[in-house]
């Protein structure tokens, strides 16, 4: 068992640690479930804060607790602190030769499929003492727990840039089609978009970039989708194609890399202007010393990526 988390949370004051929680899931409620201790507790800690900095830390609404400006300033301060905590342990464990360490990663569905399992799964092969967290979320959820110092990395495609996080990597990711090996596209490099809708189509939800990105080049060209399947779960999208022959689907190449390789799937690119408007990008939080396991991973991460959404 990976003892890092809990002797690095051993050197941060406990009101600290329960006011960070408040701000990480934005009610009392969740903090005290995720921490196991009383909701009354945490309401203590945080009245202890404020009484003692002579501030209010959250704004309080109907849908939970908010930072103010100054629990904005002492969220900073208080992740600093998490951060090195953390780091210190693990560098005084590295020290000793326990070469143990932690990587948790936030991603969207799509690299969480295989992609990454399959990288991780190497990269343990030579790194035994190191483990990871793999938790699967919607691009702004995955950023927004790196800002918050719920993952060291984030994985996503993305069409721009959040502030306070380090690009750690980027590249495009244009959109593509996906079938079955066979289907009367496959044989093509490069395919239309009406070529596409000439077949049954199952599609992502519009709230993935990949979907909306679809969205806008239909809407130039005035072409009108009418999806067999709509499904928040990628999986499902990649289960229509097994059960329909000449099923289709959108998707980025990195998400069927794998599939591809076995010959199960094929890839082909949409040529249509403005369906290459995204990219890959592995994020971590600006300003943050990466712990040792998570800076070798993202190395072994860079390599994978490599040609990922350029094929």
């Amino acid at each position: 068992m990976n003892r890092t988390p809990l002797i690095a949370r051993q050197l941060q004051d406990t009101a600290l640690r329960y006011f960070l929680e408040v701000v990480r899931c934005g009610s009392i409620s969740e903090a005290s479930a995720r921490l196991s201790v009383a909701g009354s507790a945490i309401s203590r800690q945080i009245a202890h804060l404020e009484e003692l900095l002579g501030a209010t830390l959250f704004d309080r609404h109907a849908r939970g607790m908010v930072p103010s400006a100054a629990g904005e300033l002492l969220a900073t301060h208080a992740l600093k602190s998490a951060h090195d905590a953390e780091r210190v342990v693990q560098e005084i464990q590295s020290l000793q030769g326990m070469r143990r360490g932690r990587v948790r990663i936030a991603s969207a569905e799509g690299f969480a499929m295989e992609f990454l399992p399959r990288l991780i799964s190497d990269f343990h092969r030579h790194n035994p003492g190191v483990q990871f967290h793999l938790s699967v979320h919607a691009p702004g959820e995955c950023t927004r727990r790196v800002l918050l110092s719920d993952a060291d990395i984030g994985i996503v495609m993305s069409r721009h840039t959040e502030k306070d996080v380090k690009v750690e990597h980027l590249q495009p990711a244009p959109v593509g089609a996906a079938m079955r090996q066979g289907h009367p596209l496959s044989r093509f490099r490069q395919i239309s978009l009406s070529q596409l809708l000439a077949y049954p189509i199952a599609l992502p939800e519009d709230d993935t970039t990949v979907r909306q990105l679809f969205d806008i080049a239909c809407s130039r060209q005035r072409l009108a989708a009418e999806p067999v399947l709509t499904s928040n779960y990628i999986s499902a999208l990649f289960g229509f194609l097994r059960h329909r022959e000449d099923g289709v689907t959108i998707c980025g190449e990195i998400s069927v890399r794998n599939q591809v390789d076995r010959g199960e799937l094929a890839f082909v690119r949409l040529r249509d202007k403005g369906l290459d408007l995204r990219n890959i990008e592995v994020q971590t939080l600006v300003g943050r010393t990466q712990p040792k396991a998570a800076q070798a991973f993202l190395e072994h991460l860079r390599q994978g990526l490599g040609g990922a959404g350029l094929r």
